[in-house]
């Protein structure tokens, strides 16, 4: 693998540079989601049956706001980072910092949307059907945010080799 990332014939800086380009990218798509169902899970008590909701109900929603909210701050904070560190020459760590918060932010969008799916079914089949829902959408993004990157990264390891 060393190879192929020497086989770029690039400075740190354009490195840095490159992969902050790539980042944004990424983060283009996960902020417009996130910002999406944050939306939506903030305008739900101002729907008429959101008073139906039973008290456990009610406390998957607030803690579904409050992750809600974390991922779109874990998510959005590498623009901020961005803004205060520009022209410092801190790219590298901007990148890194940026690249953890990314990673969290991306745990908890897995936890908020596999909540949501929790009260959603949960409100219109029951507890059960709602559990199983939720489970099968974190092993969703299990298997393609973790386990496929990961075996992909296996594969090209044992190609190299």
């Amino acid at each position: 693998m060393a190879g192929a990332a020497d086989s770029r014939h690039e400075s740190a800086e354009e490195r840095a540079d490159r992969n902050w380009a790539e980042l944004l990218q990424e983060l283009r798509v996960t902020q417009m989601g996130v910002q999406i169902l944050t939306g939506f899970l903030l305008t739900l008590p101002f729907q008429q049956r959101f008073g139906e909701l039973d008290d456990t109900q009610r406390t998957i929603y607030l803690c579904l706001v409050v992750l809600s909210v974390l991922a779109t701050g874990l998510l959005v904070a590498p623009v901020s980072l961005h803004r205060l560190l520009f022209r410092k020459h801190l790219k590298a760590r901007l990148v890194t910092s940026a690249d953890r918060l990314a990673r969290v932010g991306l745990v908890v969008l897995a936890l908020v949307v596999a909540g949501t799916v929790l009260l959603i079914f949960d409100v219109v089949v029951g507890p059960a059907a709602a559990v199983i829902a939720a489970v099968g959408a974190l092993v969703l993004f299990a298997l393609l945010w973790v386990a496929l990157p990961l075996e992909l990264m296996r594969r090209a390891g044992s190609a190299d080799g």
